[in-house]
């Protein structure tokens, strides 16, 4: 490699080839000096692709607050105790280009592999749905975890590895659309920037965060996706609740306070710190405020 020319040279079957990295000047500054580990090459369409990985050391600073993420379907909402931010996704326009292609394959069940005009058709469809959902999960990832660290804060996301499983024994129309939900591509470019900028994360349960009221803790009745709780009073959105859940589960895992459990970190060699000041959320609450803690 060399990124002072912004050149890759590789050698594939006893040829050499010498790739032109595409990307801005400043881009390729980033990365000098870096230690690379992997170089990965792809063909595809008579064109070759490729990925270079380099070792970086992961600090994360002592945060200031938090920003906790909730992903949905049609937006990603964010909460940092006082703030709400909703970003929308393109995950529907995915959606929807993959419902063609199936329906493409439902209608012609035998021709399709052998119909080169139907089966290009078809992959030009899988096609565009995985560049939507790739390269709109890095421009709001991009976006989130830059606005984290402006303001000094840890992205609170919640642990998704079962979600695959928690879906079993529902229909096929709901897991069909779960299943392309970009949870995790999506987790997956959020977790890769913090890492990139040094941003702390923390991994919190994400049972009942849509479903308990975060004022008073009491079970909320839905009408739609307006949530309103029968105890206190609180109204919000569906997604509002679920940020400021998920907010409210990593002050209270770190406030040390009865039932809150605060998962391990996605990164093994992470040591984080917390502290943070009472916010106006904190004083309807009644929580007491948070202290600091290291896990």
């Amino acid at each position: 490699m060399e990124l002072n020319k912004g050149i890759v040279r590789i050698i594939l079957r006893d040829r050499w080839y010498v790739l032109r990295l595409r990307h801005r000047r400043e881009y390729i500054e980033r990365f000098l000096g870096l230690r690379w580990k992997e170089v990965h090459v792809k063909y595809e369409n008579k064109r070759l692709f490729v990925s270079i990985i380099f070792e970086t050391r992961y600090q994360p600073y002592i945060p200031r607050g938090f920003t906790a993420i909730d992903i949905n379907l049609r937006t990603v909402t964010t909460y940092n105790g006082t703030e709400i931010r909703r970003y929308r996704t393109r995950l529907i326009d995915a959606l929807s280009k993959r419902a063609r292609a199936e329906e493409l394959q439902r209608r012609y069940p035998k021709r399709w592999r052998y119909n080169e005009r139907i089966l290009s058709r078809i992959k030009a469809l899988h096609r565009r749905t995985r560049n939507i959902i790739n390269d709109s999960s890095w421009k709001l990832a991009k976006e989130i975890v830059t606005k984290a660290y402006k303001h000094k804060h840890a992205i609170i996301l919640e642990d998704l590895e079962h979600l695959r499983d928690s879906i079993n024994g529902k229909d096929d129309g709901i897991r069909w659309k779960l299943t392309l939900f970009a949870y995790r591509r999506l987790r997956h470019a959020v977790i890769a920037k913090a890492i990139e900028h040094n941003v702390p994360v923390i991994i919190v349960d994400p049972r009942n965060t849509s479903t308990t009221c975060p004022r008073c803790g009491s079970r909320l009745t839905y009408i739609h996706r307006l949530a309103f709780c029968r105890n206190c009073g609180f109204i919000g959105d569906r997604d509002v609740v679920g940020a400021m859940n998920i907010w409210l589960r990593a002050v209270q895992a770190c406030a040390g306070l009865p039932g809150s459990t605060q998962s391990a970190s996605p990164m093994n060699n992470e040591t984080r710190e917390r502290g943070g000041k009472q916010n106006e959320e904190m004083k309807k609450t009644n929580r007491p405020k948070p202290s600091p803690c290291s896990s």
